[in-house]
Parts: structure tokens; C-alpha cells; sequence
């Protein structure tokens, strides 16, 4: 009766639009406890700027509505918005105070000493490497190219349609096949990834000098048993008719301090719609929560919104925190570096905090930048949100475990427990600062509160061999007298018939 009553409680709570629990410029807080069933929060970050193109001003000229904007990338106190719509790249500078001014807008660079206009924009990069640090990338959509430039806008690469002929004609993209670069990204070596519409064989890899090195990072296609079966015995007719089984596209990526690769994907009936890719295109997200990070685990209809969450874009933040966007109802999904789930926040709407055509997030440290890039007047948005006292305290919770003060990371997640007696992950939190300082027998007590079997066996097998090394001469002894008495209960019963019978 308990589970029907959190089964029907979940279901309600999911199908009705969540700004029905708004409170103040943020939407509902929640996140999932290990039965799967949604649990109201504090909020973990407030808005605290809400920018409409109209907003802004450059030379004392009112810039107008952005027009389905794309792309957000963050550089120091800079950041770079994709305006794709109006064919331009805007730079806006924030400052401590949540004021903000535009630094620049950028309709075309300089190749040769020639102006190159933009055409539909849709993703831009600043790298923080050393070695390129201050340079830019733009995938400029409809021009088919990604451009490469310095600091002041001056073209020094041009990256056009890689079609070209070698022997493994497989590893390119056919001539007839358009080159429509819409997201991009590059590592510390200077190798360019690009995430380029109806590719579906991964990312595309480029040298640091432009040429094309082929794909990376496809997932990789599983037919089952059943399927191949119905393949081998169907005539070429009905082949023809079924359903290919060919890797996902992906619609995002996003480069973390350390190099690796986010991908999202809003594709379907898939397992991972978010993972981390190593060098080698492989998947090395840890997912040891109570569920895979796939954003909402109950949904209903309502609002004109069904179906699963749709990831649109992901980003990190530095106390390995990732935090994607869910393109169906305009929610962030915060997960730890372990995949388990902080605060779910936003939601589907026209105003401060809420969403309705979400494209692209980033961060300046943990302050987030959320694009709206909806249709119509004061449909498209930049929103700022920053952490409230409760994200704060989640924050320090992890900075000082990932420090090794595992003592001040036990106090912080007391005080997140102290606001939010529900949240689970702080119990897990705990758990591991026990652990991490030796308290095998608490650490236990927690993660067992959590249903944590993992963390538990973790904590268990060190309590274990700990109680072994403290209580050997116990068990030492134990076993001597084992081994020891039979004998010489044998021996003396043997000697007593003797001197009976004697």
C-alpha cells in the first residue's frame, strides 16, 4: 500500500507543469530518493540576471531580440553567445556585482585581409589551453566551415568539407553530403572536435592544422539475438523494411578542465543520453547512483509536454559537478563525478528561471549561463543563475572532500542535512567522510541508511579485516583449543579405561 500510494503521488507530481510550485524566480527544486520517487528541495541556485537581446546595447545601438540563439561559451568574465539567427557572434562581460555590458558583436572576420561574413552561426569556442589560449573557433553553419582565429577576429584557419579522396574513403563525409558544423570544441593538444548536423558515425576529429582525421566517440550499435535472426531468414524485400540499427547523432559537446569529451544526445529509447569520452572515443562516465543519469524518472503529459528528458547540453563545473539541459521541459539535471543526482531546477515557461526551446548552457565557475531559444517576441533568453546558501553548502561539501578534509566535509554535509532532512546524498556524503577518516563501522550505518550496497560492502570489508587484525589472538586461540582439546580429551578418556580395566 506504501509503494502504491509513492507510485501514485509520483505520478501526479510529474504530470502537471511544475510552475505550479514556483516560489520566487526559480522553479520547483527536487530531486529522486533511491525509490525512485521525486522529493521537494531547497533550491540550489536563484536567478540573478534575465537578459533579453532587447537589453542589450553596443555603441548606443539597442542590439534587438536574439533570433534562435545556439551556442554559449564562457572565457574568464566573457561570454560568447551564438546569435545564429541574426548571423553573429555577441561578447558580453559580467562583473562580481551581476552587472553586465557588451564587450563586442561580431558579424564577420578578417580572412586575407577581407571581411567573411557569418551565415547562421551555430556554435563557438575560446580555448583556455596553453599554447591557444584566447583563440576562437566558430562553426559557421551555412557557410560549411569552421574558422579558426586569433584574438582579434583574424581567420587562421579555414576548415571547410573534409570530402576528400584517400584509400579509406569510409572515414570521410562524402562529397554529395553537406558539412554543417553546429557545435565545436578543442582539447589541450589542439585537436578539433566538431559536432556537425545528420552526422551519425561520432564526432568529427581534426589535426590542430585542420585536416580531417576522421570520426570519434560512436557509440556502438548492439543488435540482439532476436533481431539477427529475423534479419537472416527475411527475404531482401523485407530487409529493405526494417529498421537500421545505425549509431545516435549527437546534439552537444563540451570539453571539461581535464580534456575529456561530454557528448549529449536527445535521441530515444537510448541507455546513456550523456556520456564522458576518453582520447580513444570511449565511454568512462562513472554511473554508481541509485539510476543512470537520464534526467526525469517519472514524466506524464501535461503543458504540451511528454515523454523522456531530452538532453541538449551539458557542462561542468569545477568541483567535477556536471549539469545537463533538458531540451522537453526546460529542466538542469546536477550530477556528481559518482552520477548521482544533486537538484533537479527550471522548467517549461516564459519568464525568469523557466524555459521554452532550451539550446545551450556554460559556466563561469559555478555560476551558470542557460539560453532560451525560443520562437517569437522575448521567447529567446539568457538567464544567470547563481548558488543560493543551500548550493553553497553542497559546494563546500564536495571542495573539501575532493581536498582531502574529509572532517570539514562531514560538517558541511551536516548543516545540508540541517536544511534538508531528505537529502539522500548527503547520508552518502557523510558515509564517505567516515570512511575516508576510518570510521568503517559509521560509514557503514550511512551508507546502509542510503541502501548504498556498494559504499556498504566498501566499508565492510575494511571494518572487517580490521576487526580480524584486532581480534587474530582471539580467534588464534579459539581455534588452539579446537585443534588441542579432542586429543587430549581421547587421551585421557583412554588412560581412565585403562586403569579401570587394570
Amino acid at each position: 500500500m506504501k509503494k502504491l500510494c509513492c507510485f501514485l503521488l509520483a505520478a501526479m507530481l510529474l504530470a502537471v507543469p511544475f510552475t505550479a510550485f514556483a516560489s520566487g524566480p526559480t522553479n520547483f527544486t527536487y530531486t529522486y530518493n533511491q525509490w525512485h520517487t521525486p522529493i521537494p528541495s531547497p533550491d540550489a541556485y536563484r536567478v540573478t540576471a534575465y537578459i533579453l537581446g532587447q537589453h542589450l546595447y553596443f555603441n548606443g545601438e539597442n542590439l534587438g531580440q536574439f533570433r534562435e540563439p545556439q551556442d554559449l561559451h564562457a572565457h574568464g568574465n566573457l561570454l560568447y553567445l551564438a546569435d545564429t539567427g541574426n548571423d553573429r557572434i555577441i561578447v558580453i562581460e559580467f562583473f562580481e556585482d551581476t552587472t553586465w555590458e557588451v564587450a563586442g558583436v561580431h558579424t564577420y572576420a578578417m580572412l586575407d585581409g577581407e571581411p567573411t561574413t557569418f551565415d547562421r552561426p551555430r556554435g563557438v569556442f575560446v580555448s583556455d589551453w596553453y599554447g591557444s589560449y584566447g583563440e576562437i573557433w566558430v562553426a559557421d553553419t551555412h557557410n560549411q566551415r569552421v574558422l579558426h582565429l586569433d584574438a582579434d577576429w583574424n581567420v587562421i584557419t579555414e576548415i571547410g568539407h573534409p570530402g576528400i579522396y584517400v584509400e579509406d574513403v569510409r572515414s570521410l563525409l562524402p562529397y554529395y553530403s553537406d558539412f554543417l558544423p553546429a557545435k565545436v570544441a578543442v582539447d589541450f593538444s589542439g585537436r578539433l572536435f566538431v559536432q556537425a548536423l545528420h552526422i551519425n558515425r561520432g564526432l568529427m576529429e581534426f589535426d590542430r592544422d585542420g585536416t580531417f582525421a576522421g570520426y570519434m566517440g560512436a557509440p556502438e550499435v548492439v543488435v540482439t539475438p532476436i533481431d539477427q535472426f529475423f534479419r537472416f531468414i527475411a527475404t531482401p524485400a523485407q530487409r529493405e523494411a526494417m529498421i537500421l540499427n545505425v549509431p545516435v547523432e549527437y546534439n552537444n559537446l563540451h570539453i571539461d578542465s581535464q580534456g575529456f569529451i561530454f557528448v549529449t544526445t536527445s535521441q530515444e529509447d537510448i541507455e546513456f543520453p550523456v556520456a564522458r569520452l576518453n582520447a580513444m572515443g570511449e565511454d568512462i562516465m562513472i554511473r554508481n547512483g541509485w539510476y543512470y543519469p537520464i534526467g526525469d524518472l517519472w514524466w506524464g503529459a501535461g503543458a504540451d509536454r511528454s515523454g523522456p528528458s531530452e538532453f541538449v547540453a551539458v557542462t561542468t563545473i569545477p568541483n567535477d559537478i556536471f549539469i545537463v539541459f533538458d531540451r522537453n521541459r526546460g529542466r538542469l539535471f546536477a550530477y556528481d563525478s559518482q552520477g548521482h543526482l544533486l537538484y533537479v531546477f527550471g522548467g517549461p515557461g516564459n519568464r525568469e528561471g523557466f524555459f521554452t526551446f532550451p539550446t545551450a548552457l556554460t559556466n563561469m565557475g559555478f555560476t551558470l549561463f542557460a539560453l532560451d531559444g525560443g520562437h517569437g517576441p522575448n521567447a529567446s533568453a539568457l538567464t544567470r543563475f547563481d548558488l543560493t546558501e543551500y548550493g553553497e553548502l553542497i559546494k563546500y561539501a564536495f571542495d573539501m572532500y575532493q581536498r582531502g578534509l574529509y572532517e570539514e566535509s562531514y560538517l558541511y554535509w551536516n548543516e545540508v542535512l540541517r536544511i534538508n532532512g531528505n537529502f539522500g546524498l548527503a547520508y552518502i556524503g557523510i558515509a564517505r567522510a567516515h570512511l575516508r577518516m576510518g570510521n568503517y563501522r559509521e560509514a557503514m550505518r550511512f551508507f546502509r541508511l542510503q541502501s548504498d550496497t556498494l559504499g556498504y560492502g566498501r566499508a565492510f570489508n575494511f571494518y572487517r579485516r580490521i576487526w580480524m587484525e584486532e581480534n587474530f589472538w582471539i580467534i588464534a586461540s579459539g581455534l588452539g583449543v579446537l585443534i588441542i582439546i579432542p586429543p587430549v580429551v581421547k587421551t585421557i578418556k583412554k588412560l581412565r579405561k585403562e586403569i579401570n580395566e587394570s
